[in-house]
């Protein structure tokens, strides 16, 4: 979901490795451990919660989380809570990163100090403020000034408790005078309208002929601010919860007598002084934050043409694809965009199967075929990762979701044996384990991905005719992928595969590493494996499989996913959970407002059907076959003030439901959309309001059955089941080629010089593969003039926007940190300029 600007796309994600805290303080109390997790928010809004960690000051949690941000933010937070015996949680510290700082620790390991958290530093929102300086001449011939202060509305405050019933205290303060008012309480609304507006008399009555228009006296305007603070109406005995202040001094009225803009609101400003750093312990994590902006289509079409017809180019090595991955400092950086690009477009098979078969002709020896991170390797991991999602999870996860929960005892190591645990036992735990994922992969063929076993074709093939002695390397040159890379991965790491929601514990973890060995040696068909292992108890346990019976199975496994003409699997097809977790619904149908109709509900999302029940592994309440689903669109948070709601439109009604935050919000609506993309069906008019005491709140039409008044958001993509953006793809590769541009200039004096040297290779242009100088100068030369035109309509925008943009409208308003540093970076550039 992008944020839509003038003639551009903005796409926000982030990518966060929470590592590990540290030094916690202890628990007030005998045993002085404590049982925490952390989570992920965008400003105060939870979008991501580790597993707890049981007894520990220094908690180990080693969990990824990547999503994509379908909004605007001004911090990324992490807090630590610790819950207690009663299952009740208390904040110990938090971690929060402005976002303007993200860069300073990008994608690099960075240890932060857990600050304190209370009611008082915790803000976010923002106010709409108007004020107006007048004079009033009394009938005695005096003058005095008032200040009309209007409060209009707020957008995105809190909400404390599950509710949020603001108010606004307005309040003129100097050193000598504190003069306050109240605006009403606005009852379940985040976004509240005031429309209020409140006098105060700002000088003494003076002298007309003493004083001329609006020119008081200095002390009175520097002395004086309107100060605005924001509250939540509150039903406890503890009182009102504080939201947010602003303060606004009266000398911003100096220039004119109005005075009117959006404000952040601030921590309030009490003078108290913080506690010591480090007295909370520390945290661990790594972030990678990106911002892509994408122009329209035709912009990118010079640059992406020129990618995609690399599969046709020879040799390969002097493609626009090819050159990206020599250029690109790590090789995962340019496979990523290009195969996302190359899937979108239906072309990932001829590329992959032109640069591997540049790189098997590379290969002098056959046990050492794909073996290196080369663009072929990382390519093809990152189309596996893409295309064989579902695969993994309808192969592996029924017996990986068993082995978390059973936590049968399979420790093989001698030395690593717990008191009361029999070797021979935990070798029989464990290899019944390998046996049944093993068989589980082994018949799984019919179900691999059409596009993974077109490049396994591709790579069985040149590798056969590279080395025509070897008669194993056809299947070694599959497996090395589908085994090495694919399952042993997934197996090892089920998190990262979204195999398990989050990072196993040890005993688990321990487990899923034991397997993962054997399975990717009994899938490897290397010549004598018992040798491959390290350890001389995974030898010992090695012996005990039946070297042949395993060869053979895996050799039609590896006949089957790289053959050429597969048949038809569609009719076999078993229903793939896609996802699933609790939300709140409204009951269907309902007429009247109440909180009575929304309930939460487990719901499941197949490839077949969407249904929902009480709880997990209940049976259905109800379900929407997927070919039912006509549209799946937000819906205004008017309708039933509520954030983060949805809906999915039936033939006869709409399903409205309540995710946990924008971010779970955005996943269920993407993977509805996607699943039900081909229903011929489909809506192309919704109605983003809901149908209530007999009128839809959007339109005001009074027929329940009345045609949408809004197009749909959900357009056909190109690619419908990975849903890639081609244009935010080509933006990606710009960018990486606009980073490594020193680089792609010294690859074109290198083409230049191997075109008129003769001796041997120079030194300094060892690291380029340069088969062909003259086509390899030729496709720089158009790389680097398409990089240029792109490099210039940002620049463009940039100047444009800086022209265009008011500090303190709503999109930027005052206490904008990052846009005061763009403010700051495009004068500095303008002055350069001039």
């Amino acid at each position: 979901m992008a944020v839509e600007e003038e003639g551009l796309r903005v796409f926000q994600s982030v990518k966060i490795k929470i590592g590990e805290a540290k030094n916690l303080p202890t628990y007030p109390g005998p045993n002085k451990m404590r049982d925490c997790y952390c989570t992920v928010n965008l400003d105060q809004e939870e979008v991501f919660r580790t597993k707890i960690v049981e007894k520990s000051l220094c908690p180990f949690y080693g969990e990824d989380f990547y999503c994509e941000i379908p909004r605007s933010f001004r911090h990324l937070s992490f807090y630590i809570f610790d819950r207690d015996v009663f299952r009740r949680d208390s904040i110990i510290g938090k971690v929060a990163i402005q976002k303007e700082d993200l860069q300073k620790y990008h994608n690099r390991d960075t240890w932060f100090q857990l600050q304190h958290v209370d009611a008082d530093s915790e803000v976010q929102g923002k106010v709409h403020l108007e004020m107006r300086l007048s004079e009033v001449i009394t009938d005695t011939g005096v003058i005095c000034h008032k200040l009309a202060t209007r409060v209009l509305e707020c957008q995105g405050l809190p909400i404390v408790n599950g509710q949020c019933d603001p108010y606004a205290t307005v309040t003129l303060a100097g050193p000598y005078r504190s003069e306050a008012k109240k605006t009403k309480v606005k009852k379940k609304t985040n976004n509240p309208h005031f429309d209020e507006v409140f006098y105060f008399e700002v000088t003494r009555p003076c002298s007309y002929s003493k004083k001329s228009h609006f020119d008081f006296e200095e002390e009175d305007v520097d002395k004086l601010e309107i100060r605005v603070d924001l509250w939540n109406a509150s039903n406890l005995k503890f009182g009102d919860e504080f939201l947010g202040e602003l303060r606004i001094p009266l000398k911003v009225l100096r220039q004119s007598s109005s005075y009117e803009a959006w404000y952040f609101l601030q921590p309030r400003d009490n003078g108290s002084k913080s506690l010591k750093p480090g007295d909370l312990g520390s945290l661990r994590l790594n972030v990678v934050y990106t911002e892509d902006h994408v122009f329209s289509s035709d912009y990118y079409s010079p640059l992406r043409d020129l990618l995609l017809k690399s599969a046709d180019v020879e040799p390969v090595s002097a493609s626009a694809a090819h050159i990206l991955g020599e250029v690109c400092r790590e090789k995962h950086e340019a496979a990523i965009p290009l195969v996302r690009l190359f899937l979108h477009y239906g072309k990932i098979v001829p590329f992959i199967s032109a640069i591997a078969n540049a790189e098997v002709k590379r290969t002098q020896d056959p046990n050492t075929i794909f073996r290196g991170n080369s663009l072929t390797s990382k390519c093809i991991d990152e189309t596996m990762k893409l295309a064989g999602m579902h695969y993994l999870q309808v192969t592996l996860k029924p017996i990986i979701e068993e082995i978390c929960q059973v936590h049968k005892p399979c420790e093989i190591d001698p030395v690593k044996l717990k008191d009361g645990e029999n070797l021979e036992n935990n070798m029989e735990n464990l290899r019944q384990y390998v046996d049944r994922i093993f068989n589980v992969i082994t018949k799984s063929g019919v179900s691999c991905p059409t596009v993974m076993c077109d490049i396994f074709f591709s790579l069985r093939e040149s590798a056969a005719k590279r080395f025509q002695g070897d008669l194993d390397v056809r299947y070694t040159a599959v497996s090395s992928f589908i085994f090495l890379r694919f399952f042993a991965p997934a197996i090892l790491s089920p998190n990262l595969f979204q195999l398990t929601p989050h990072h196993t514990d040890p005993q688990t973890s321990r487990t899923l590493t034991l397997i993962s060995k054997t399975i990717q040696t009994l899938g490897s068909l290397s010549k004598s494996k018992s040798a491959s292992f390290k350890e001389s108890y995974m030898a010992t346990f090695y012996d005990f499989f039946n070297e042949q019976k395993y060869a053979d199975a895996v050799k039609n496994f590896l006949d089957l996913i790289s053959s050429s003409g597969r048949r038809d699997h569609k009719s076999i097809e078993q229903p793939i959970l896609l996802k699933e977790g609790f939300m709140i619904k409204r009951a269907q149908g309902r007429k009247r407002f109440g909180m009575k109709n929304f309930k939460k509900r487990w719901f499941r999302l197949t490839n077949h059907e969407f249904t929902y029940q009480k709880s997990k592994g209940d049976q259905p309440l109800y379900s929407i076959p997927i070919e039912n689903i006509l549209a799946v669109e937000k819906l205004e948070e008017e309708s039933f003030k509520m954030k983060n709601m949805f809906q999915v439109i039936q033939p006869e009604r709409a399903l409205y439901i309540q995710a946990n935050n924008c971010v779970e919000a955005k996943d269920w609506i993407d993977i509805l959309t996607k699943v039900s993309q081909c229903n011929k069906k489909r809506l192309t008019v919704y109605h983003p309001s809901a149908y209530l005491n007999g009128h839809w709140l959007c339109c005001k039409a009074t027929c329940d059955t009345t045609p949408g008044c809004t197009p749909c958001t959900g357009g056909l993509p190109a690619n419908i089941q990975l849903d890639i953006d081609g244009d935010r793809e080509t933006e990606r590769i710009y960018s990486l080629f606009n980073l490594y541009m020193n680089k792609l200039e010294k690859m074109q004096e290198a083409c230049g010089s191997k075109s008129v040297y003769d001796g041997p290779e120079q030194e300094e242009y060892s690291t380029f593969i340069i088969d062909d100088p003259q086509e390899t100068y030729k496709t720089l030369k158009q790389i680097i003039a398409g990089v240029g035109a792109l490099e210039q309509e940002h620049a463009q925008y940039k100047r444009d926007k800086f022209k265009k943009t008011k500090y303190g409208s709503q999109e930027h308003p005052i206490g904008d940190k990052s846009f005061q540093s763009y403010i700051r970076q495009q004068s500095e550039i303008s002055a350069h300029s001039i």
